[in-house]
This record gives C-alpha cells, structure tokens and sequence, in this order.
C-alpha cells in the first residue's frame, strides 16, 4: 500500500471531472417559498477539489466548461477555493455548464439537476494528455465523468497517463443515473474504471448497481479489494462504512448531527479522507475525519461552501461527543 500512500501524502492531487454551479435556498425554505437563492460552485470534482484544498491541500482540476458568464464564474470560484484551474478549458457552441437547484430541507428534500448538453463532458483526449503527471501525487475521478463520450474515452486515457507516471488513482464511485444512456452501459465502464483504481470509494447502492443487486453490493466490495484495489470503501449511511485494505475490515460509525440537506456529503468525504491520510492520520483516523466532513457540510446550505477548513474541523471533533458505534 507504500505507493498509494506515498502518493496521497503529496498532498497534490489532479481531479479529473466536472465544475458546475449551485442555486440553493435558506435553511427550510421549499423551492416554491424561496424569494431568494445562493448561487455557488457546485459538481463533484470541483467539490472535492474545493474541500481539499479548504483544509490545506492542494488540487488542479481537469475539465471543460460553457465559454459564457456561467463558465466564468465556476472557474472565477474555483480559484476563489484555491483550486488550479490551468487545465480547465473553455467550450463553445450550445454546451452548458451542470446546474443544480436544491432546497435546504432534509424532509422530502428536491434536487433538479440540468445537465442537457454538458459542457464538461466535452473534454478530449488532448485535454488530459497536456497534463504534467508527474507534479502530482494522486489521480481522483468520480463516476459522472463516464457517462458520455469524449469525456469517457479522455478519462481513462488520464489513468493511462497517470499509471505511467507512478501515481495512484482514486474512484470516487458517484453514480448518477440521469447522465448515463442506460444501466447495463454504466455498469460496464464503472467496473471497468474500478479495476483500473487503487482506492474505490463508493456506497452501498453504487456497488450494489456494479454487482447487479443490493443483496451482492459489500460482496462487491469486498472481491474488488481482494482483485487489485488496495482500499475499498463501502459506505452504508447512517450506519457508518467497511473499509477493506490488506486483508482486514475496518467498521466505522458516522458523526450524528443535524442535517438541513444530503448534498455534498460524498464529496466532502472525500476531502478529508484524503487530506486526514495526507496529514499522516492512520486508515480509520482518516475516514472518521472524511466522516465529520461529512457531517459538517450537510449541517450548512451549500456544498462547496459548507466544507470544513482545519480549525472548523478541529473544532467540531473535540467538542462532538463522537462517531456512532459501527
């Protein structure tokens, strides 16, 4: 496992995916009640990037967006979140950037999410191919970026790119269904993407889906770390995560707080497994700390926003009375 480590203790990570942009409301304002909204940068990659970046990472990020207003301001608020943003490129033409609207309310929480003619999903060969591998300590994806062609195919040349150059990849599941053309094609590129990563993050739906059922999902899990992965992570919830990694199922419970959306808790998981293991935290140390990043971001309106920095982190672990028992 040196080398996955190693690389994630750079503290450097390239994320390949997408950028896109946020409309949310205030704490238990409905869509239909909302006089008014937030508007912030929003995607998965751009998130995780983001939120590393809040708690003293670094991260560059590899995607395309619209060559508007709104493409401009996502790459204006990735460099407000210290994001490197020198592989971003500008599409034109009717692409779009991804727009999500989402209410600030657990209870029967709406999220709507545009993504008709998806500018990041426009991303080429030749955009990955001009990246420096090398200055970096670690490849992350999520799954969105499979969803469609030529963002596919660039996306995988990436992890050929970065296998190349000695770095590990990290696959951040995140199956969303409303971008793919069908099931059966997204179970085949995401497995596919799985046995092509060292670390595969995901929950207990998104394995369930790659293995053809809930009942199978952990079983999934599991034979993916037995198969090449060295850390698979099956998130459960409310009921914590198994973590499998040299031979051993480490079980762990979640920080209870009160919730005012489900938005951005991946992502924001993500962030602080990778940064907690940066920062010389031990396996479980790690993802307890991705935990309450979790915990933290859906507490708060927002995704990217609602993400830690280090004294906010440090903060809510020595005053929460601490994780559930798995």
């Amino acid at each position: 496992m040196s080398a996955l480590l190693d690389g994630i203790r750079a503290n450097d990570f390239v994320i390949v995916g997408r950028a896109g942009i946020d409309f949310f409301t205030d704490v238990g304002v409905r869509a239909e009640d909302a006089e008014s909204v937030t508007v912030d940068l929003g995607g998965s990659a751009a998130n995780i990037g983001a939120g590393i970046c809040k708690l003293g990472g670094k991260a560059a990020l590899v995607t395309s967006v619209s060559d508007d207003s709104v493409g401009s301001y996502c790459i204006n608020r990735l460099g407000h979140y210290g994001v490197d943003t020198t592989h971003v490129r500008r599409v034109g033409g009717e692409f779009r950037n991804s727009l999500a609207f989402y209410e600030s309310v657990l209870d029967g929480h709406r999220n709507v999410i545009y993504r008709n003619g998806a500018a990041d999903f426009q991303m080429e060969v030749a955009d990955v191919e001009v990246v420096d591998y090398s200055g970096y300590g670690a490849l992350i994806t999520a799954g969105t970026v499979f969803a469609a062609e030529p963002s596919r195919t660039a996306t995988f040349r990436a992890f050929e790119l970065a296998k190349a150059a000695g770095l590990p990849i990290i696959f951040d599941v995140d199956y969303r269904p409303y971008s793919w053309p069908s099931p059966q094609v997204a179970a085949d590129v995401l497995s596919r993407a799985a046995e092509a990563s060292d670390m595969i993050v995901g929950n207990d739906e998104e394995f369930g889906f790659m293995a053809g059922g809930m009942d199978r999902g952990q079983a999934k899990a599991r034979a993916l770390s037995q198969s090449g992965a060295e850390i698979v992570i099956y998130k459960r919830g409310e009921n914590g995560a198994v973590t499998y990694a040299d031979g051993q199922e480490i079980a762990t419970g979640i920080y209870p707080v009160t919730a005012v959306k489900p938005n951005g808790a991946g992502d924001a998981f993500m962030a602080g497994l990778m940064t907690g293991l940066a920062d010389g935290h031990d396996l479980r140390g790690a993802i307890l700390r991705g935990s309450a990043c979790a915990s933290i971001t859906v507490s708060q309106p927002g995704c990217a926003p609602a993400m830690p920095t280090p004294d906010l982190l440090d903060d809510f672990l020595t005053n929460h009375p601490g994780p559930t028992q798995p």
